[in-house]
């Protein structure tokens, strides 16, 4: 199979916003709508919670990079990816701030789901399954 040159679309979030929700079984956090492109309003949206230094945080950017642009069945070409710097952001940072890398979903509400969290040793086939798998529920 041929390696599709699918563009990835990496935003990176210094806005502040609020939080507003908590749960206790699927973590679910309401921020302030960002602007994620109008050409991926049916796009398929994940959030990367990062900050700079995070050593485990490029390692899975690294990772997600890549399966981005794997193809088959569980393709994440239509996914965009933000990554959000909690550094720039005190909400965020107060959420995150032991936690990262933090891997979100972005659902239809605007509402955020957070994903399990991925080994830093997960190779990235395993890794795209995964998200694919969680981006399907």
């Amino acid at each position: 199979m041929a390696m599709a040159a699918a563009a990835v679309a990496v935003v990176v979030a210094a806005r502040p916003s609020s939080l507003a929700l908590l749960s206790r079984h699927k973590p679910r956090r309401v921020f302030s709508p960002l602007a994620f492109s109008s050409s991926s309003s049916s796009a398929r949206k994940l959030v990367l919670y990062s900050k700079p230094g995070c050593c485990l945080c490029d390692g899975l950017k690294e990772k997600l990079q890549a399966a981005f642009l794997l193809s088959g069945p569980d393709s994440l070409h239509d996914v965009v990816l933000q990554v959000r710097d909690i550094t720039t952001n005190p909400d965020w940072e107060k959420a995150y701030q032991y936690e990262i890398p933090v891997l979100a979903r972005v659902l239809s509400d605007g509402t955020e789901e957070t994903l399990p969290r991925l080994s830093p040793r997960i190779g990235v086939e395993l890794i795209q399954k995964k998200i694919a798998a969680a981006l399907r529920q």
